[in-house]
């Protein structure tokens, strides 16, 4: 369970500075969390807590909160809160981001249908594109996640049951699969593939295109602290999404 860190004091924030209010907020939380005070997974104050005590709207305090998730240092779990995330010694090409937070960052309204939610014998782990290794017991989730109702990805999931053994019971309606397991337990490391596919007659049906239309597949397997996560397989239609990677020295 993760820590909740105390509110940031009043005297840190500068009312006389020049520069914008939500730059001024995260100014806040940098510093808070450069010196130690919030540690890495402790969960931040509330945005009405941070209203509240820096006297800015709402509007302010998100702006701030969302750049810095978007700057890597925090993660934002939808319905859970904001938490300090761990510290990354580089930055991946291809980051792994919570798809809800990112149809929300554009002003658009998610949201997330559950087609299946079973679990499977631990045997058919091995016939996965992504083995999972040494895994009893196998979870299996497939949801379609949509913006503004128009369906823009695929999320097949195969988790480890014995990090996450209540996955079955959640409500992926309200908080999705990855915003679920990175709370659970935060990611230590990851591989994936990206390639070109046509998708399935099935999955047509489900993104309500035509038949055989270009679709991008990532398939991704996890780990954390705790071993392995699972895997996933992504699938978002060519015409509909695009994939963002950034890189520097």
């Amino acid at each position: 369970m993760s820590k909740s860190v105390d509110a940031p004091s009043l005297e840190s924030f500068s009312s006389e500075s020049p520069s914008p209010l939500y730059a001024r907020v995260k100014q806040v939380i940098v510093q808070r969390i450069r010196s130690g005070a919030w540690l890495p997974n402790s969960k931040l104050p509330s945005e009405s807590e941070l209203l509240s005590l820096l006297g800015v709207s709402r509007m302010t305090i998100n702006r701030a909160l969302r750049e810095l998730t978007i700057e890597g240092l925090l993660v934002r779990v939808q319905g859970v809160g904001t938490f300090v995330a761990e510290p990354k010694g580089h930055a991946a090409l291809f980051e792994i981001h919570n798809i809800a937070e990112e149809i929300s960052a554009r002003g658009h309204v998610h949201r997330c249908e559950v087609i299946t939610l079973e679990e499977l014998p631990a045997k058919a782990s091995v016939a996965l594109p992504f083995a999972l290794e040494g895994v009893t017991r196998l979870f299996h989730s497939l949801v379609v996640h949509y913006e503004n109702e128009v369906p823009v990805q695929i999320e097949e999931r195969f988790v480890n049951a014995l990090i996450a053994p209540e996955y079955l019971q959640q409500d992926f309606t309200k908080v999705t699969p990855y915003a679920y397991l990175i709370q659970l337990a935060p990611l230590t490391e990851g591989e994936h593939v990206v390639e070109a596919i046509h998708a399935k007659s099935a999955e047509c049906r489900l993104l309500h295109i035509k038949r055989n239309e270009p679709c991008l597949l990532i398939r991704r397997r996890t780990w954390s602290a705790k071993g392995q996560v699972g895997s996933a397989r992504l699938v978002y239609p060519g015409s509909r999404y695009r994939l963002e990677g950034k890189f520097g020295h």
